[in-house]
């Protein structure tokens, strides 16, 4: 089974419009490190294309569309994320792809360690290595 989950948003709002507050230790299993976001995809384009060995994020589509496809070796699943008000929780050791994007789309994503290049596998080869490599020395 692909480990991910989603998270679920409080909203406060009223006849002037929507909030979500989202705080350390509340909200994410992890402490937040980093946060980017994506936007001006092209709705055929695929991105991420990687894993990480350590990293895990929390992925809010706050406006728009897209599809999340991920991997974990033996299971693939496809998560489509529409809402401001749910987050996608991925951990480590997941292969991500994201695509099907509205023109609108943007994706914010919250990361729980600072960028380091050595974290990413992006190789599928390689991923799928380093996975058989950690299940036999278990």
């Amino acid at each position: 089974m692909v480990d991910y989950s989603l998270l679920n948003f409080q909203v406060a709002g009223d006849h002037t419009g929507n909030l979500i507050a989202l705080e350390k230790g509340k909200h994410f299993p992890f402490e937040i490190k980093r946060v980017y976001y994506i936007w001006g995809t092209a709705a055929n384009a695929v991105r991420g294309k990687h894993a990480h060995r350590k990293l895990e994020q929390a992925i809010i589509c706050t406006s728009g569309s897209c599809d999340f496809i991920l991997d974990n070796g033996k299971e693939k699943v496809t998560v489509h994320l529409n809402s401001p008000t749910q987050g996608l929780y991925i951990k480590h050791n997941i292969w991500r792809e994201f695509t099907n994007f509205s023109p609108d789309c943007v994706v914010m994503v919250l990361a729980s360690e600072h960028y380091d290049e050595s974290d990413y596998i992006r190789d599928y080869d390689v991923f799928l290595q380093e996975l058989e490599n950690s299940s036999s020395s278990k």
